[in-house]
């Protein structure tokens, strides 16, 4: 058997399939992309399921890690830099996991701007006879 990654796929037809794959496209960066026969789809995709997993692992362990230093955090008394410094030092990976995610829904927005511009709102019908 043999994997193929190419996509087989031509792409839109009219508009209403366009609009198809830009909702596609922000429901799951990517798979828009590669409905309408763009490769960089797998590339949109790829960053997506990088920042979900990212974010997904280390979010898990900065809530636990929350719920330990809970009142060490709120402590009134304590010095304000070293408690940012602190939670800094726990929310950047999470932070950076969403940063990914989002770098991928505007690479795949800019991909659905060019799948709807290929596919004007007054195209001419198609001819009959």
């Amino acid at each position: 058997m043999k994997l193929v990654l190419a996509s087989n796929a031509k792409g839109p037809v009219n508009r209403t399939e366009a609009w198809a794959c830009v909702m596609a496209n922000l429901a799951f960066p990517g798979s828009g992309s590669l409905a309408a026969g763009k490769s960089v789809g797998y590339y949109q995709a790829a960053l997506t399921i990088i920042g979900c997993v990212l974010s997904l692992a280390t979010g898990i362990h900065l809530m636990q890690w929350m719920l330990v230093n809970w009142v060490k955090i709120n402590d009134a008394t304590g010095d304000p830099a070293e408690t940012l410094t602190t939670i800094w030092r726990e929310i950047r990976w999470p932070l950076a996991g969403l940063g990914i995610f989002g770098l991928a829904l505007l690479w795949s927005c800019l991909t659905s701007w060019q799948i709807l511009e290929a596919h004007p709102k007054n195209a001419a019908p198609p001819r009959i006879g």
